[in-house]
């Protein structure tokens, strides 16, 4: 199938809907039509409209629905999750913003993928559900806006790459800070020269570590309040504990999460690293770990340091999880041999010399904001053209982040291929370039 095919799905339904109102409009609508549909009076008509459907939302997955469904060109109607608590909970946000009662819940996504009225999805669902439930929407004819980390292992998110080029699907990976300005100005800097040569790029990371253990085994719910088995989807089997279920407690469990959490933050701030270096088609050459942290390196020589501390200020977290400084979450540094710049999520900025700071006047500070991202995506739904967090960028950085993860798992430096996507002469950090999936689920 060619791409030109690949993308008819949502050609034809709004073709379809250009072709009926646009017939309504001629005999009808200065009697029933009103002019909002017909996308007058500052209203969007049905023919551009993208309609929306969320699965797995959450505490992110809600804060971007809300953010998507501000704009007049969104229509949502539909959520999913193998909880019910949070099913109704989306639905009655969405309920009431519309002011009826038409938002549609589904427990299992594959039913809510397979309404053809859905033109894209956002997928929130945790990262073991992160590759494979956006697999199953590109399959289903469906854009993806994914939140990260995209993939529990290098294969998964190679396979969500491939998926996503074959069928010709947009997809937006939930790496925000793509299209933050702080951080924009930051790569700026590093892409413009006035940093000089640029020699060292610095991602902060969460402080790294997993617990393989099982908490005690409770009586499961009833199906339809929490199915624990698409719960845990693709994950390893493991008895029911309301722990899990509860916020976001099971990302701190193996098994859940990818590698040893380092993509929590890493996700964000090395993606903004290989971009700065323009390595989005590549990623390091070498990494080993020292303590909490990873030095990896390109094959043009700039250093990649993966860094859980130490940042400007010193300020902010610092209870376990990582120490940021006055610069904020998910934290970047580039230095060059005639200055440096550091950013990240409080949307400040700290650099030297003190004169690059007159250029930063024309940027707008806005730190985690993720309207523009969300925006853009939804602009690539209608142009079909890839977004800045596209599959491709996703699955270089992502990699580059789990080659780190597997070298500080074994404790030793590793050297990698970025051509072949392996590690050089190394059967043992191969091996952990994927995971098994709990059957019927695969990739």
């Amino acid at each position: 199938m060619n791409s030109k095919n690949r993308a008819a799905p949502l050609a034809t339904r709004r073709a379809f809907l250009k072709t009926a109102v646009s017939a309504v409009g001629v005999t009808l609508a200065p009697l029933v039509v009103p002019a909002r549909v017909l996308g007058r009076d500052g209203g969007v008509a049905p023919s551009n409209r993208v309609v929306l459907g969320g699965i797995g939302i959450g505490n992110r997955g809600r804060q971007v629905l809300e953010v998507m469904m501000a704009e007049k060109d969104v229509q949502f109607v539909a959520t999913c999750d193998v909880q019910a608590r949070l099913r109704q909970s989306v639905k009655a946000m969405v309920d009431e913003t519309y002011a009826n009662k038409d938002c549609a819940t589904y427990r299992d996504m594959r039913e809510l993928l397979s309404r053809p009225d859905i033109d894209a999805v956002i997928i929130a669902a945790g990262d073991r559900w992160q590759a494979l439930g956006p697999i199953l929407a590109a399959k289903a004819g469906k854009d993806v806006y994914g939140e990260k980390p995209c993939g529990l292992s290098i294969g998964e998110c190679q396979a969500l790459s491939d998926v996503i080029r074959s069928t010709g699907r947009v997809f937006q990976a939930g790496t925000q800070r793509r299209n933050v300005p702080n951080y924009q100005f930051a790569v700026h800097l590093a892409h413009s020269g006035k940093l000089g040569r640029l020699h060292t790029l610095h991602g902060g990371i969460l402080k790294l570590g997993r617990l393989h253990e099982w908490l005690p085994a409770e009586p499961e719910p009833m199906k339809n309040e929490v199915d624990w088995d698409l719960f845990l989807g693709p994950a390893g089997w493991r008895p029911y504990n309301a722990a899990y279920v509860a916020g976001r407690k099971w990302k701190n469990y193996h098994g859940f999460i990818s590698g040893a959490n380092l993509l929590e933050h890493g996700a964000h701030s090395i993606d903004i690293c290989q971009w700065a270096n323009q390595a989005d088609n590549t990623a390091p050459i070498e990494y080993e770990p020292e303590g909490g942290a990873i030095h990896a390196r390109y094959a043009n020589g700039v250093k990649l340091e993966f860094r859980p501390a130490g940042w400007i200020g010193q300020r902010g977290q610092t209870s376990g999880d990582g120490e940021y400084g006055s610069t904020g979450t998910c934290p970047i540094r580039f230095e060059g041999d005639e200055g440096w710049v550091e950013t990240g999520g409080y949307g400040a900025i700290e650099l030297h010399p003190a004169s690059l700071r007159n250029e930063w006047q024309s940027f707008t500070m806005r730190g985690t904001d993720p309207s523009l991202h969300t925006r853009e995506f939804l602009d690539c739904v209608k142009s079909r053209r890839l977004p800045a967090a596209n599959h491709n960028v996703m699955r270089h950085s992502h990699i580059a982040c789990h080659a780190a993860s597997i070298a500080w798992q074994l404790g030793r430096k590793v050297d990698f291929d970025p051509v072949k996507e392996e590690f050089v002469g190394d059967d043992e950090a191969n091996r952990m370039r994927s995971r098994a999936l709990r059957q019927p689920w695969h990739v």
